[in-house]
């Protein structure tokens, strides 16, 4: 498996603006070959900014690289300048091998954590 990351810097009280573009957004990434699942988190407060990443966990390295060659990633992305004032910077990626995986038999998420 393969986890695809970004590192986003948002602008104190910007947070909400950055959230709903995220939820509003076409991702169309349960189109895609290898496509598994993924999360936007919020992260620490900083004096500047609050820390998000986007988590994506993919089959293999392979497919996270076609879906960024894709229309469906050109589509997803397509209007990603148009919100600069909600960022220090630009986002940082960052891509992982998964090397060794354990789970927890007893846990079931609840319906509304798989969301």
């Amino acid at each position: 498996m393969f986890i695809a990351m970004n590192r986003f810097k948002i602008v104190k009280g910007k947070e909400q603006a950055f959230e709903d573009i995220w939820r509003s957004r076409q991702s169309r990434l349960q189109e895609r070959p290898g496509f598994i699942v993924f999360h936007l988190l919020r992260g620490p407060e900083r004096e500047d900014h609050i820390l998000y990443s986007s988590h994506a966990l993919w089959e293999t390295q392979q497919h996270f690289v076609d879906w960024t060659h894709s229309e469906h990633f050109r589509e997803a992305h397509k209007n990603a300048g148009q919100n600069r004032s909600l960022y220090l910077g630009g986002p940082e990626f960052e891509g992982f091998e998964v090397v060794l995986t354990e789970t927890n038999p007893h846990y079931a998420p609840a319906a509304a954590e798989q969301r």
